[in-house]
């Protein structure tokens, strides 16, 4: 059975920088495209950033230039660098595999594991 695992949520000042950690376990990591996801108190579950085997990196308008999405391979592990945090980037961070074949990568259908997801606060 597949795990995923996300940390690193926590209170932060507007503008300030936060990194996200998603630790996998129980399949072969390595060949998923991995998806971050969040929910904003109230609304529904919207697409943040995913990154591919190859590394190649999407990400959806609103955090582009802002936020970095990126995989450590050897440690199972795919973070999400968050900087300039603006009080609209309030919500639960969730880390999703999309399988192979597994659709378009910004659709939340596209993805068969998820996290527990962390939350992540912007305010002063």
């Amino acid at each position: 059975q597949v795990q995923l695992e996300e940390s690193g949520g926590g209170l932060v000042q507007p503008g300030g920088s936060l990194r996200l950690s998603c630790a996998a376990s129980g399949d072969n990591f390595n060949v998923y495209t991995m998806g971050w996801f969040r929910q904003p108190p109230g609304k529904e579950r919207e697409f943040v950033a995913a990154i591919t085997s190859g590394g190649v990196t999407y990400y959806a308008d609103s955090v582009k230039g802002r936020f970095t999405i990126s995989r450590d391979t050897a440690k199972n592990t795919v973070y999400l660098h968050m900087s300039s945090l603006k009080p609209e980037d309030t919500a639960i961070y969730y880390c999703a595999r999309r399988p192979l074949r597994g659709g378009v990568y910004y659709y939340t259908a596209s993805y068969d594991y998820w996290g527990q997801g962390t939350q992540v606060t912007v305010s002063s």
